[in-house]
């Protein structure tokens, strides 16, 4: 293991969050069985200040790992000169077989835990709790992650060995390489862009009539998944080609650098505020039966549109922005 003050904090934040996680999974466990907000009885009341101080944690432990996702990826590529070969977070994640499968858990754990957040904070507008059932049902979900990322992330940073040989991003994210990182850079850029553009337009679409005639929020959740997802891809394939000036430079994780402006943190927050957001809105409106949600959710989820929408628009303007003010193009490529 590489003595690191954050590697330490990150070994221990992830730990304390997948402990504590635990813990609540276990009253939550409690409170699905005997959950009556009717009963005044003694052991009704012991689980109401239960609840309370475990959803108090909970929100601060969530919302801590959010930041802890981009403070893991900046950790590991300041290490990448402890490497052979690594240039950036691409080859540092690459040093043993635990890198990347702790940052995709980690990135799911960070969306799955943002999604409970949004679920709490309808319960905590009503006086009855009526998500709290379905709010610890889901946290078993998230406290899997949470385990399975405090695993990763341990066992990654315990296996990291200096002066390793490993492969740069040059290899690792070219369009001849296998797996699905050389797909996704192999794919053409026209296909690619059309695809982009057209689903942040049916995000946006979707976003304005469900703000105007409060509909078709599942659509508009729908569709700001996509946009997660295929601006991830896009990334990829050819958005990050445009700030790098470079036609076979497909990192994603150079953007976090100094040279380029540290301009893949924005990029990335705007993104994942996006997708948290959209997909919330979706969220809630699975949920929307209780009768006490019922003047609640509705604002709620405009709130939640509105910053998905701006997500998006940031995404796509910092990501359009060198395409329309540089001399680089993609043509033939």
């Amino acid at each position: 293991m590489i003595l690191n003050p954050a590697i330490i904090t990150l070994i221990l934040v992830s730990l304390l969050t997948a402990l504590f996680a635990v813990y609540a999974s276990t009253i939550g466990y409690r409170i699905i069985r005997a959950w009556n907000i009717e009963s005044g009885s003694e052991s009704q009341l012991a689980l109401e200040r239960q609840t309370y101080l475990i959803s108090s944690v909970l929100t601060h432990l969530f919302a801590i790992g959010l930041f802890a996702m981009f403070f893991f990826i900046y950790t590991v590529d300041r290490i990448h000169p402890l490497f052979t070969g690594a240039m950036c977070a691409a080859g540092s994640l690459n040093v043993n077989r635990y890198g990347y499968p702790a940052l995709v858990v980690k990135l799911a754990g960070a969306v799955l835990s943002g999604l409970w957040l949004i679920l709490n904070h309808a319960d905590n507008q009503c006086p009855d709790y009526p998500l709290i059932k379905t709010k610890y049902r889901f946290l078993f979900v998230v406290t899997a992650f949470c385990v399975f990322d405090a695993y990763l992330v341990t066992q990654y940073f315990l296996n990291l060995k200096a002066d390793i040989i490993t492969s740069c991003c040059g290899i690792l994210f070219n369009a001849e390489a296998a797996g699905i990182s050389g797909k996704m850079a192999a794919l053409p850029s026209i296909p690619a862009k059309v695809l982009f553009y057209l689903s942040a337009a049916l995000t946006l679409r979707s976003g304005i009539h469900f703000r105007i005639t409060g509909r078709s929020a599942g659509l508009f959740s729908c569709f700001s998944g996509i946009f997660f997802f295929v601006s991830l891809v896009s990334i990829i394939s050819f958005i990050s080609l445009y700030f790098y000036e470079l036609p076979t430079h497909h990192c994603p994780f150079c953007l976090l650098q100094k040279e380029y402006r540290y301009i893949g943190y924005p990029l990335y927050a705007a993104l994942l505020t996006a997708g948290i957001a959209g997909m919330g809105v979706g969220l809630l409106e699975r949920v929307r039966g209780p009768e006490s949600l019922g003047k609640r959710l509705p604002s709620l989820q405009r709130r939640l549109s509105l910053i998905a929408m701006i997500g998006c628009l940031v995404f796509v303007m910092i990501s359009t922005w060198p395409m329309l003010f540089s001399d680089f193009t993609l043509e033939g490529y």
